[in-house]
């Protein structure tokens, strides 16, 4: 069967055969990342409203950016990652920037344009890849394991499986209605996986979902369908552009350490995301470095001077993405599949959004616990190369920050390498990161931000 002009066309722009997938596979796997991170829409709006923004009008800036970020990702880099309002940053956005230091709202989108200014000037030099190739191998291993058990993580707590306790967490009661259907979901996603049956992800998700309109808890139903299933989309135009300079330089003393908090943060949270996506998805150079280029690394640091200009917190690549890379994704098809679909959802969000936590906890867990085999690869390494990665998972399942375990990996990797004299391994840029991870732990220190996690 001769394949269409469009089918062709496909192929040969986002180079689907020539990574070893098809456009069937790309589509499905943007539904499955869709599917994983459509949370954002309900969430992002919850808590950027604690900066005395509107719900309404925060839904429809959390679309406007995930579609545009996420566009830049696929037409410019073609790589399959997804980008939204990240998680972090809008927590600290909202309540610890404008709730508690009662810094101006327009100011505190001002700090996020200064940060994704620098963070793009940073991503279109070769800095950003120089970094990368610096990392040492066990610390790769660590950002590898480290993001797959904060996925991990991130799906226990909100699948309600682990439930925050005085010396930690302790196990949900199974009879809770929410433990019962992550279980089911974790029980049928891996049955599904195992069987390597097509979109066994997806089929979870909707599974659980639909379960959840029928298990009752506290009175309500876990899932409830929406009184009406579309809304017309209307952009809160007194959102766009919202800066204020003017506040922004005349207090840069105080200001300047949040935004440097935001550059360190968000440079290397991404950084990590994009290169555990890239190895995940085998999209490598024959060296085996990660196949990231200037334009993905431009598109990610533009997309926060976008979410910025939109009305919202930091735009960055997305850890939910691993879960489409798991479905089969290779490519930027993957991601321009969730873009329409965050456009698709500026009409159809009230529907989108009553997909459960319970319905992608169990996908998260599995993606998260898969990414661990790679802990394989230092069986028969040097102490310092087997104890780094697992100190940095340690980190990032008692703390659920990423951004910590790195910096405490890198300074416990290099402080190892001190004492058993291999200064070799010392390179100028390994000891230039761990001054930046230093001043990193010095400013969250100082300033209380992002001690949270």
């Amino acid at each position: 069967m001769t394949p269409s002009p469009l089918t062709t066309w496909l192929d040969r722009r986002f180079r689907i055969a020539q990574r070893g997938s098809t456009i069937q596979r790309e589509i499905l796997a943007g539904l499955t990342t869709f599917g994983a991170m459509a949370y954002i829409m309900a969430v992002n709006p919850a808590i950027m409203a604690k900066a005395g923004l509107l719900p309404h009008d925060m839904i429809m800036t959390t679309i406007a950016a995930a579609i545009c970020g996420t566009l830049l990702m696929a037409l410019f880099a073609n790589m399959p990652i997804a980008l939204a309002p990240a998680m972090s940053s809008n927590a600290i956005f909202a309540q610890i920037v404008v709730h508690q230091m009662h810094v101006d709202v327009r100011t505190a989108f001002t700090i996020v344009l200064f940060g994704g200014i620098a963070f793009t000037a940073l991503s279109v030099t070769r800095l950003r890849h120089r970094i990368i190739q610096a990392f040492p191998e066990p610390i790769v291993l660590g950002i590898q394991v480290a993001i797959g058990i904060f996925i991990a993580r991130l799906g226990m707590v909100t699948g309600g499986l682990a439930v925050g306790a005085p010396d930690g967490f302790h196990f949900g009661a199974l009879t809770d209605p929410s433990v019962l259907l992550t279980l089911f979901g974790l029980f049928l996603a891996s049955v599904l996986l195992v069987l390597r049956v097509p979109a066994g992800m997806l089929i979870a998700i909707l599974a659980v979902t639909l379960a959840s309109l029928f298990v009752h808890k506290n009175g309500h139903t876990v899932a409830s369908l929406p009184e009406h299933f579309m809304d017309w989309p209307h952009y809160p135009t007194h959102l766009l552009f919202p800066f204020n300079f003017g506040d922004f330089f005349s207090h840069l003393d105080l200001l300047l350490p949040i935004t440097l908090y935001f550059l360190i943060s968000d440079f290397f949270d991404a950084t990590g995301t994009m290169y555990s996506v890239a190895n995940r998805a085998r999209l490598t150079k024959p060296d085996g470095t990660p196949l990231l280029g200037r334009a993905a690394f431009a598109a990610d640091g533009s997309a926060s001077i976008i979410g910025s200009a939109l009305g919202t917190s930091t735009v960055s690549a997305y850890v939910e993405s691993l879960v489409g890379v798991e479905a089969g994704g290779r490519t930027g098809l993957t991601a321009l599949t969730v873009a329409l679909l965050f456009a698709a959802s500026s009409v159809l969000w009230p529907l989108i959004v009553m997909i459960p936590a319970e319905a992608t906890a169990p996908v998260l867990i599995l993606v998260g616990l898969s990414m661990l085999s790679a802990l394989g690869q230092a069986a028969n390494s040097s102490q310092e190369a087997l104890l780094t990665p697992a100190f940095m998972l340690l980190i990032a399942v008692l703390t659920g920050n990423f951004m910590i375990s790195l910096a405490l990996g890198l300074l416990f990797y290099s402080l190892l390498l001190l004492v058993t004299r291999q200064f070799v391994r010392l390179t100028p840029m390994v000891l230039g990161l761990d001054a930046v991870f230093i001043f990193y732990l010095v400013l969250t220190s100082h300033t209380g931000i992002g001690q949270g996690g």
